[in-house]
């Protein structure tokens, strides 16, 4: 008798086990999602922790097929500044149906200014004053606008710094793409601008010097 129950509470034992494991396993978006979140909010994690969370915490609840539709969906930029400047930061580039939504955190900028921001064609951000990064990126040939307006796939609001010279800015842009394609801002370059954008000035804006560069990496 003792024989034919050992193997019979082994197997319940593994069972539990095993449920255990599948109660736990799709609680692995949470943290993910928290952390995703969190760079979002603040940055910092999304470098860092808000990546692990997304193909840590949620690889292992996805199926394959899902895993490759998400590849491709989420750009970042880092930006350094160009000779004379202290401008640092990072930029998100998030695909959405129909547009792409863009978190940027960036520092050492003039406190309490405005300052002209694009994507540039080049992904090169290797001159000390940013300029091997090309003009705006513009596949389809529009002027240069704001984004109610005709513009450049490129063209982005301008940053808002604050009294500590922190611009913290989250906004939506038509035209340009994460994922592969013409529009894709993909290995294009960030550039930050040392005056305002004014949004008519053919074809930069008159947005002056660039004090900052960043090139953008799929993630």
């Amino acid at each position: 008798m003792s024989r034919s129950v050992a193997p019979l509470v082994l197997m319940v034992s593994l069972l539990a086990f095993a449920g255990c494991g599948s109660q736990h396993g799709p609680q692995g978006p949470g943290p993910g999602h928290g952390a995703q979140r969190g760079g979002m909010d603040g940055m910092g994690p999304m470098e860092h922790g808000g990546r692990g969370g997304r193909h840590g915490g949620m690889q292992g609840g996805m199926p394959g097929n899902m895993q490759q539709r998400m590849q491709g969906s989420m750009a970042v930029a880092s930006l350094t500044p160009t000779q004379g400047h202290e401008v640092r930061g990072l930029v998100m580039f998030h695909q959405m149906p129909g547009h792409v939504m863009v978190h940027a955190r960036i520092t050492g900028l003039k406190p309490g200014a405005e300052h002209g921001f694009h994507v540039h064609e080049t992904g090169s951000c290797a001159s000390s004053d940013g300029s091997s990064a090309g003009g705006h990126f513009n596949p389809d040939g529009k002027p240069h606008g704001a984004q109610d307006a005709a513009h450049h796939a490129g063209d982005m609001p301008s940053l808002k710094a604050d009294a500590r010279g922190v611009a913290d800015q989250k906004f939506m842009l038509t035209g340009p793409s994460v994922q592969a394609g013409a529009a894709s801002v993909v290995g294009r370059a960030v550039i930050v601008h040392a005056l305002p954008d004014d949004f008519t000035t053919q074809p930069t804006g008159n947005s002056g010097d660039r004090i900052a560069c960043g090139v953008i990496a799929g993630h």
